[in-house]
C-alpha cells in the first residue's frame, strides 16, 4: 500500500473527472495508494476537510492555518484544541512559516505557529510543518515550544540537508514531493539519498507541484506513485519496499489514521 501523506482534496481540478471526486480517489486506489490524508489550510476549509474524510474511510484529515493564510483568520490554542476533536482530524496545520511569499506577516505567523504547535503539545497530535526561506526562526519555534513525543513533519521539503537534520534531531519527519522529481532539485536530491528510511514520507501537495512527466499539470493524489517511484530509484531499493516503508511511517506519526 502507498499514502498520500499531504492531499489538498477540496481544492483538485476535477474538470477531467466531470467533477467526481470519487472518480479521483478511484483513480488513485487502483494506483496502489491505501490512504490519504486531506490537508486545512484556515479556517474557512475547515469543515470541507472534515467533510471530505466523514465521506472515505480511507481519507483522514488535518486542521489549521496556512502561513500565507493568517490575514483570513488566525486560530488560537484553545480553538484549535476544538477543532482536533472533531472526528477524522489528525494532525494539526499545515502551519509554519514562509518568508518567500510573505515578510510582512512574519510575527503574526510566528504567533500562528506557535500556537499550533501548543496544541498539538496539549492535544498530542503532530503539527504538519510548512517552512520556506524560514529554516533557522522554524527550527528555533519548534525547540522552543514544540513537544518533540509526537513532533510532526516538515512537508513537502525543498531546503538543504542542514535544515533537515535539524529537524530529525527533534524527532520530526521529512516528506519528499514531485519536486524532488525536477531538474533543477539536485540539493533536495541529496536530501532525499540522506534520510534515514523511518523517517521519509511521500506526498502529492496536490493539486499543487505535479512531478515529472506531469509537471505543469494539475496534480492529483494517483501520481503520488511518481513520487515514490522516483525516490525508490534514488535509494536502490524497490518501490514495494518504498511504499511498505513511508506507509508505516505514515501510520507510526499519524496513529489517529490508522
Amino acid at each position: 500500500m502507498l499514502v498520500d501523506s499531504h492531499c489538498h482534496l477540496d481544492r483538485l481540478k476535477l474538470d477531467k473527472f466531470d467533477g467526481d471526486l470519487d472518480a479521483v480517489l478511484e483513480l488513485a486506489r487502483s494506483r496502489g495508494v491505501g490512504k490519504f490524508l486531506c490537508v486545512g489550510i484556515s479556517l474557512e476549509n475547515a469543515n470541507a476537510v472534515v467533510d471530505i474524510a466523514a465521506r472515505y474511510q480511507d481519507v483522514v484529515c488535518s486542521v489549521g492555518v496556512h502561513p500565507l493564510d493568517v490575514d483570513s483568520g488566525m486560530a488560537g490554542v484553545d480553538q484549535l484544541i476544538e477543532m482536533a476533536s472533531r472526528p477524522g482530524v489528525v494532525a494539526l496545520g499545515e502551519t509554519g512559516l514562509d518568508y518567500y511569499y510573505s515578510t510582512e506577516t512574519r510575527e503574526v505567523q510566528q504567533q500562528s505557529f506557535i500556537a499550533h504547535l501548543q496544541a498539538a503539545g496539549r492535544t498530542e497530535l503532530p503539527v504538519i510543518v510548512h517552512t520556506r526561506d524560514a529554516r533557522e526562526d522554524t527550527i528555533a519555534l519548534i525547540k522552543e515550544h514544540g513537544d518533540t513525543r509526537t513532533a510532526g513533519v516538515l512537508h513537502c521539503f525543498t531546503e538543504n540537508w542542514e535544515m533537515a537534520k535539524a529537524a530529525l534531531d527533534l524527532n520530526y519527519y521529512i516528506s519528499l514531493s514531485g519536486i524532488v522529481t525536477f531538474k533543477n532539485a539536485e540539493e533536495l536530491r541529496d536530501v532525499a539519498r540522506k534520510l534515514p528510511l523511518d523517517r521519509l514520507l511521500v506526498e502529492t501537495d496536490s493539486p499543487y507541484l505535479a512531478p515529472v512527466p506531469y509537471r505543469g499539470k494539475p496534480n492529483i493524489p494517483a501520481y503520488v506513485r511518481e513520487v515514490a517511484e522516483y525516490v525508490a530509484e534514488l535509494r536502490g531499493i524497490p518501490y514495494e519496499q518504498l511504499a511498505e516503508i513511508t506507509s508505516e511511517n505514515f501510520f507510526r506519526l499519524f496513529p489517529r489514521a490508522v
